[in-house]
């Protein structure tokens, strides 16, 4: 029997403020921790370089990961607390611990993506007109055009030359590099593109990076812009206008990583989605990985997300079924505990996953597409989203309530995690999607957890510091206490 009084504190659900709960010790974690955030951040603004620097980690002496192709190729057999790395096309990467249960109870996993909407460079993407020299782009992932217009930009990427060796280019990063941007019409002369929809007003054929304007007066072709910017390319890197055929190019925002408010409770920067719950679970698997948990561990890191996780580095492909089967053929049975036959299948039936991705913060500039009970807010900690998708929930795995309850117990024994519950928006107003489908799809069971954005998608997202944080605390939860 609840008494009138108590009916507020016992019967109601209410969010907390992160801020609210915590001492002046965890303020300082939480921007200790922000700042190495940041530095991720600011070294990993593409897929390729955020595997790159997971790499660098795995081989520094205090973790002492193998590869585990490597393991498969010798046949070395696999003991409990071993750690091991699987990288799929250097775009996708996979880190994991053996636990003292080997697979035959199931695996734990937290899964989010490297990749972030961008523009990438077209094959050909070299052209001059009226003496301008431009980059043809097309757009990756859902952008607002409008957006990448007069801002500054950063070329990073490879390109494979004619000799097989590989070049890679960085260019507007460095105070001393020049950085590029896609012009804009004037206002005085806009009134035509003033009447169309935000959608409309910037074709995405005209996202043209502007290269240069210098002609190369000693040149007989006729596009002597051209010729300058390719002699230039050529000058530094080795290559020709045909190498951008083999090669990976990425435009993105010229801009780093800082705090944001009089307060700093924001980080501000390129790449949150998704890249704030790769960092998270990231750190929260490393500091997991020095104990041998029961079950084993993985921290998935996949590629290709915002266009649906198709391709060989995307979610759809089989990557976590086959880095799992190779783990059951290496694994020494005489030192399991439970001594039973590894059927892959059962295997991921038995393995529970976050799908670690960002959603949408409440925004009060924007509230007629929120639903304000449904909503995640600022500051109230990670969001957990039963279901995701679009319209009648279109796309969505909608995890079953007995994995909900779990999970939400979990993150309540854990005094010190504030969490939230949350939507994406309206029902009928927009929707999106997660890598969550594709693992439920395997038979994992699945639920989305991550970091309230405000600005997702736009060239410099915004984060609160208290949000990352407590995410990085119910990875870690996940990991050592499910």
């Amino acid at each position: 029997m609840v008494e009138n009084k108590d009916v507020k504190n016992l019967l109601f659900y209410e969010r907390k403020n992160v801020w609210k709960e915590i001492s002046e010790d965890q303020v300082t974690a939480i921007n200790q921790f922000s700042d190495g955030y940041k530095e991720f951040l600011n070294q990993c603004k593409t897929e390729r370089e955020c595997v790159k620097y997971i790499h660098n980690l795995c081989l520094s002496k205090e973790n002492s990961f193998i590869s585990l192709k490597s393991a498969y190729k010798n046949k070395q057999q696999l003991h409990p607390g071993d750690k091991l790395y699987y990288i799929e096309n250097n775009k996708a990467m996979i880190l994991i611990t053996i636990g003292k249960e080997g697979l035959s109870q199931g695996i734990k996993i937290i899964g989010s993506h490297i990749d972030a909407p961008r523009l990438d460079l077209k094959p050909l993407p070299i052209f001059e007109d009226t003496e301008l020299g431009f980059l043809k782009t097309h757009y990756y992932g859902g952008i607002r055009k409008y957006q990448w217009v007069t801002i500054p930009l950063a070329i990073h990427g490879i390109i494979y030359k004619n000799d097989g060796s590989e070049v890679e280019i960085t260019i507007g990063e460095n105070d001393t590099d020049p950085v590029f941007v896609i012009p804009d019409l004037l206002p005085h002369l806009a009134a035509e593109q003033n009447k169309l929809p935000l959608k409309e007003a910037i074709p995405g054929e005209s996202l043209n990076l502007l290269m240069g304007s210098v002609p190369n007066i000693d040149t007989e072709v006729s596009d002597k812009v051209k010729a300058t910017i390719l002699q230039l390319l050529n000058n530094k890197y080795g290559i020709t206008e045909k190498d951008f055929i083999n090669a990976e190019i990425e435009v993105v925002p010229a801009l780093k990583a800082r705090d944001v408010g009089i307060d700093k409770s924001f980080v501000g920067a390129y790449g949150h989605d998704d890249r704030v719950c790769a960092y998270t679970s990231l750190m929260a698997f490393y500091e997991s990985s020095n104990t041998i948990n029961d079950k084993t561990c993985y921290c998935y890191f996949s590629d290709k997300e915002e266009i649906g996780s198709n391709g060989n580095t995307g979610a759809q492909c089989d990557t976590i079924t086959y880095v799992t089967e190779l783990i059951s053929e290496l694994l020494d049975i005489s030192e399991i505990k439970e001594k039973q036959h590894h059927n892959i299948k059962n295997i991921l039936r038995e393995s529970v996953m976050l799908s670690a991705d960002v959603t949408a913060a409440f925004d009060p500039n924007h509230k007629a597409v929120f639903e304000a009970n449904n909503s995640a807010y600022v500051n109230r900690g990670i969001a957990i989203c039963k279901y995701t998708g679009s319209g009648g929930k279109g796309g969505a795995s909608d995890a079953n309530a007995e994995f909900v309850n779990s999970i939400t117990k979990l993150f309540d024994q854990s005094d010190d995690i504030v969490w939230q519950i949350a939507e994406l928006g309206k029902i009928d107003v927009g929707g999106g999607g997660t890598i969550a489908k594709f693992a439920a799809q395997i038979g994992i069971n699945v639920l989305d957890a991550g970091v309230p954005l405000l600005s997702m998608h736009a060239p410099y997202e915004l984060a609160s510091k208290a949000d990352i944080y407590m995410t990085y605390k119910a990875f870690k939860a996940f990991y050592e206490n499910l």
